[in-house]
């Protein structure tokens, strides 16, 4: 029999010259006992010289492989998968996001509305489409009540992200215990994926994502500063603590008492830069019913005026974010996420928001780093077998990355030869900043020649059609003007993609939709007429209009 050594040497030529292998292969081979081998093998894995796991997908017992061996077999699996799936079509994916995102889904409830929060955790939305559009895409039967009893049983939190005018701004919502780990400090936007990307190093920064400079006048910096104060040595606070905050800095600097609006802005503006959020989103809601002039007082406040609690766009109880991201450390037992797990957090979270992430994709959300924050990590879960990288979508470069499920999703959505889909298309229509739709982020807005120079966008109030994942209308904000793209042009899709524009009103989104102009043309003058009032428009002194029957 040979000695100890020369087996040692033996099982490493062994290692080194096939694939993962059980104690018994060489064991028969050399007609040896198994535990004479297994003894050998064991000394081998101390030293560094062998592996030992579940590295076969059918395997019934651990086995042992060479580390190179095993890196080699990883980069020729990984090799067979990038060229497993040809790429798509560009519309297979605005196919396959809808379907990913469960808009249309049979499924109502607190449990589906927290899977919904889940996936949308940290993106930045406009707070006006949040509850109208993206909600009740995905939840059955959402109404207001139901995210408040999440919010009240807190499991849902959120930041604003940046001021869109006065009545409108981004929010990001987030699990409570998740608040530490997927807030983090912006970085300048990186070109490319490069060797080393740069990373978050700090926790919070929300400011980050602003939408441009307060609305406060200068004369009013000290207000915004009473009132981080209050919240910052009291705690959470109501508009009547924050109101008697403001009084006493007014006092403290002989300077008039802010007026009811200057205290809101300045109240706003630090929520719109991310320092103080809101236990409730009644505040969120109220700024979408903005009150007449004479509900916006103009008058210095008092603090025992009526009894009065405050106004609709200061209630609930306000409280600095950073004050939430502690309570978030704290309820995962005082852990400090690391900035690795931060970015492991990330990318896991822009996997299971998009299913296949792309450098346009990641840059639509206004990433602090931009891809190249992510790319190292998502590159790492490829080589854990994690994540697939590939060219999975036509145009969209080779840095795509993928989970399993994803691309096989997304391989169902392909079109068949003949360019038809097996089935009807389906035509849906989508707030433009859904992340279901990747029209405007992953995807440009097609266009109907090189001269077309249309301005679309996915701001807050416009609305995209999708007939089979093909753009087909664009609405503008504000619903006035109607933008037709090339899908337009074919008869199956136009009918459908008017009704649905049609169903804004109907379905109760919105009140009422009067198209004056399509493509930048007079509604008088425009050749679809017709087709407008087949869908249930009806022409008016400025348009074609639908209104919510009473």
């Amino acid at each position: 029999a040979p000695t100890v050594d020369a087996l040692g040497g033996l099982l490493a030529r062994w290692a080194r010259r096939h694939g993962p292998f059980l104690t018994g292969e060489p064991a028969a081979r050399w007609s040896l006992p198994s535990g004479v081998v297994e003894t050998a093998l064991e000394r081998l894995m101390a030293a560094g010289t062998l592996l030992r796991g579940e590295f076969r997908p059918n395997g019934v017992e651990r086995e042992w492989c060479d580390p190179e061996v095993l890196r080699l077999l990883r980069r020729r699996s990984l090799a067979r998968l990038r060229r497993e799936i040809e790429p798509v079509e560009p519309q297979a994916l605005a196919r396959f996001l809808p379907a990913w995102h469960g808009v249309g889904s049979g499924s109502g409830g607190l449990d589906r509305l927290a899977e919904v929060i889940a996936q949308l955790e940290g993106l930045p939305l406009p707070a006006s489409v949040l509850e109208r559009d993206i909600l009740p895409a995905r939840v059955r039967g959402y109404v207001p009540r139901l995210l408040d009893e999440l919010g009240a049983a807190g499991e849902v939190a959120w930041v604003g992200v940046g001021s869109l005018g006065r009545d409108d701004g981004r929010i990001a919502l987030y699990r409570p215990d998740r608040l530490a780990l997927l807030l983090s400090a912006g970085e300048p936007a990186s070109a490319g994926p490069p060797a080393t990307a740069a990373v978050p190093s700090e926790p919070l920064a929300p400011t980050a994502f602003a939408g441009g400079p307060p609305a406060t006048a200068p004369d009013f910096d000290w207000l915004g500063e009473a009132l981080r104060r209050q919240l910052e040595e009291r705690g959470a606070s109501f508009y009547r603590d924050l109101l008697a905050a403001a009084l006493r800095g007014a006092g403290e600097r002989g300077v008039k008492a802010p007026t009811e609006r200057e205290l809101l802005d300045a109240l706003w503006d630090l929520v719109w830069s991310g320092q103080v959020t809101n236990d409730t989103f009644a505040a969120l809601r109220a700024l979408r019913w903005p009150r007449t002039s004479r509900d916006r007082s103009a008058a210095r406040p008092r603090l025992g005026a009526s009894g009065r609690m405050g106004p609709p766009e200061g209630a609930g109880r306000w409280s600095l974010v950073s004050d939430a991201v502690a309570t978030s450390v704290a309820l995962v037992g005082g852990h400090q996420p690391s900035v690795t797990e931060r970015r492991h957090a990330l990318a896991m979270r822009l996997l299971e928001r998009h299913g296949v992430v792309t450098r346009d994709g990641v840059a639509a959300e206004g990433l602090p780093g931009g891809f190249g924050a992510v790319y190292p990590v998502l590159r790492e879960l490829e080589e854990h077998g994690r994540v697939r990288r590939g060219y999975f979508v036509e145009g969209l470069g080779g840095a795509q990355f993928a989970l399993p499920g994803a691309v096989d999703r997304l391989r169902a959505e392909r079109a068949d030869p003949s360019g038809d889909r097996p089935t009807e298309g389906r035509t849906m229509v989508l707030a433009a900043a859904d992340p279901a739709n990747p029209y405007g982020a992953s995807l440009p807005w097609p266009r109907h020649g090189d001269d077309d120079r249309r301005v679309l966008s996915r701001s807050a109030g416009a609305y995209v059609v999708l007939h089979d994942g093909e753009p087909i209308l664009y609405l503008d904000r504000g619903g006035r003007s109607l933008q037709t793209l090339p899908g337009f042009a074919s008869p199956d899709a136009a009918g459908p993609a008017l009704h649905a524009l049609a169903s804004l009103v109907v379905d109760g989104r919105l009140r009422s939709l009067q198209i004056e102009r399509l493509d930048g043309t007079p509604i008088a003058e425009s050749p679809h007429r017709e087709r407008l009032s087949e869908a249930g428009f009806r022409q008016s002194y400025r348009g074609f209009v639908v209104r919510a029957a009473r």
